[in-house]
This record gives C-alpha cells, structure tokens and sequence, in this order.
C-alpha cells in the first residue's frame, strides 16, 4: 500500500485541475434566449445539406451464416468445370 502513496500528489492535483475548471467555465456559458435559440434550430434544419454530406441509405448486407463455405469445384478458363483428380 504504501508503494502507491506516489500516487497521490497526481491525485490531488487532478482533482484540483477538475474543480478550478467547472467553477470557472461556470458562468463562461450565459443565457440564451429561448426564442432566438428556436429560430437559429429552425435555420439550421432547414439548409440543404452539402452534396458530400447527403447521407444515403445503408446497401442491403448479405446475411452471413458465420461459417465459410467453399465451393467444391472451380470453373475453368473455358466455363467447364474441372474436378479434382
């Protein structure tokens, strides 16, 4: 127990870093008004989204056993299958 007694000023100071930081970013964040927040959603959802950024809908996946099969013969260059000998 003791070896870990090197642990604790990174702890304290941790700790310390984080509640310096949600005291002072505390008031960082004010009020904004409920109506202009309503009107600036209402401008968002209503531009058009960049031609790179149209989200399409998901290709249909195969449904996958989880086992994989091999096919038992190979065709050939000529459409023929060959078997094994």
């Amino acid at each position: 127990m003791e070896i870990l007694l090197w642990l604790v000023p990174s702890v304290v100071l941790t700790g310390a870093a984080m509640l310096w930081v949600s005291w002072v970013s505390r008031d960082g964040r004010g009020e904004v008004d409920r109506d202009v927040a309503v009107e600036r959603l209402g401008k968002a959802l209503a531009r058009d989204l960049p031609a790179g950024a149209r989200r399409t809908a998901a290709p249909a996946r195969d449904r996958s056993t989880g086992i994989a099969v091999r096919p038992s013969h190979a065709p050939g260059a000529d459409g023929t299958t060959r078997r094994a000998s």
